[in-house]
């Protein structure tokens, strides 16, 4: 289809809204880039899903898909044998959490309801339950890994606090001393490089025996590791590359697990993100309280009390418009503020809608027929780029459907030839509109 008249329908604005109600970015891609459909068995099936989504939510409620993360990129890291970081591992367990709550929204379904569309995506997912488990207990954030994750890891770890302990004695036990306290800048004990350090006069550093790690940007202090605790802190930085050696094997041994069920996580991720999408397409329906249309390929249109969908549903004023059956030309009249303008927008909207696969706000039995394209020369046209009037630029776009027009089309006009001359705007849409007749 012609993409000017997404814009001009405000069909684009619909894709905004629905773009907002899914959660995953794979999801809102697929949101983006939904066009109306042409083939018949493909519009219902879409419609299908929808429909069988949008059951789900009004007997269950809504349902979260917070928690997809794209997981493809450290798939393709593990196939090639490499480890994952933390923060890869907890997405990946993010994403199968949210498997396994897709999993329980299905089964709490009642026995005696129907399968529908969806029950075959639901069934394929696969939450993985103890690799999930397994994450959770040995990670707890991205920068932070369980003591618990090995029987390693917490035994280096308490050796870890231990000399904590023992260089905050001996540096507490200096500062104790009157001696030492006068030439500090603080009492206090500061990390420098990962060294403990205490911080002292820059007059005084040749009365403190030690290294010094920095300075202040004054220049007044420095930062002095005492000998008295070089040998501790050295024991101390060999424990914390222990343990950073030791929490690299568990992220390690976690991959291997996951790249075990690469192939699962792969399909749970696909499987989400399409049912991601489809509730999307239910929620907005929801939002409208729409229905399924019926569809033909006769052309005919009936549609009963329909609304635009993004005016003030309680303002808005229901239309039932029929075309197709006993004309396949309908011509409205009528004042000012009378909305007309409305109208015409409110079908062909409702025409891109149901071939996307997206509800319409309507009663129920409304119909639409599958049309191959939809024309639409409505509201001010003018083109100052092209230096072109109002009318000039929409006889440029009443000339381009005429070339592009069969009998498969939809087309709108609003306000045709309007704005020249009444009498000779009056034969000029005459004559359009018997040709197009």
């Amino acid at each position: 289809m012609n993409k000017k008249v997404y814009r001009t329908l405000e069909y684009d604005k619909i894709i905004e809204k629905l773009i907002s109600l899914a959660s995953s970015s794979e999801a809102k891609k697929r949101c983006e880039q939904l066009e109306p459909l042409t083939d018949e068995r493909e519009i219902k099936e879409a419609q299908t899903n929808t429909k069988d989504a949008l059951t789900r939510i009004l007997r269950q409620g809504s349902v979260s898909f917070s928690g997809i993360s794209d997981v493809n990129a450290s798939l393709q890291r593990l196939r090639l044998g490499a480890s994952l970081s933390a923060l890869e591992l907890l997405r990946v367990c993010s994403l199968l959490e949210t498997t396994k709550r897709l999993k329980r929204f299905a089964r709490e379904r009642k026995e005696e309801e129907k399968r529908d569309s969806l029950d075959a995506m639901f069934t394929a997912l696969d939450p993985l339950t103890p690799l999930q488990d397994e994450i959770r207990r040995c990670i707890i954030s991205e920068d932070e890994i369980a003591d618990d994750a090995s029987l390693k890891l917490r035994g280096i770890r308490k050796n870890i606090r231990g000399m904590n302990d023992r260089v905050h004695a001996q540096l507490n036990k200096m500062m104790a001393q009157e001696s030492t306290r006068n030439y500090l800048q603080d009492a206090v004990i500061t990390m420098r490089g990962d060294r403990f350090c205490l911080p002292v006069k820059a007059e005084y550093k040749s009365k403190i025996p030690g290294m010094v790690h920095d300075q202040s940007s004054s220049g007044s202090t420095v930062f002095i590791e005492p000998l008295a605790v070089v040998n501790l802190n050295n024991e101390l930085k060999a424990l914390q590359i222990q343990e950073q050696e030791e929490i690299e094997a568990i992220l390690a041994e976690l991959s291997n697990m996951t790249a075990q069920f690469e192939i699962t996580i792969e399909s749970d991720y696909r499987v989400l993100v399409e049912l991601d999408f489809i509730f999307a397409k239910a929620e907005l329906a929801k939002s409208y309280n729409g229905v399924e249309p019926i569809f033909n390929k006769e052309g005919r249109i009936h549609i009963r009390r329909g609304r635009h969908p993004l005016l003030d549903p309680k303002k808005v004023v229901p239309i039932d418009i029929r075309l197709g059956e006993d004309f396949d030309l309908l011509i409205v009249t009528g004042p000012n503020t009378g909305g007309k303008t409305v109208s015409l927008k409110t079908v062909g909207l409702l025409t891109l809608m149901g071939q996307a696969g997206l509800h319409i706000p309507a009663a129920d039995r409304s119909e639409l027929s599958i049309f191959h394209d939809v024309f639409a020369d409505i509201g001010d046209e003018q083109s100052i780029e092209q230096n072109l009037s109002t009318f000039s630029s929409h006889m440029t776009n009443i000339i381009h459907i005429l070339e592009h027009v069969d009998e498969h089309c939809l087309v709108l006009f609003d306000e045709l030839c309007a704005g020249t001359d009444p009498t000779e705007g009056a034969a000029l849409a005459i004559s359009i509109l018997d040709d197009l007749h």
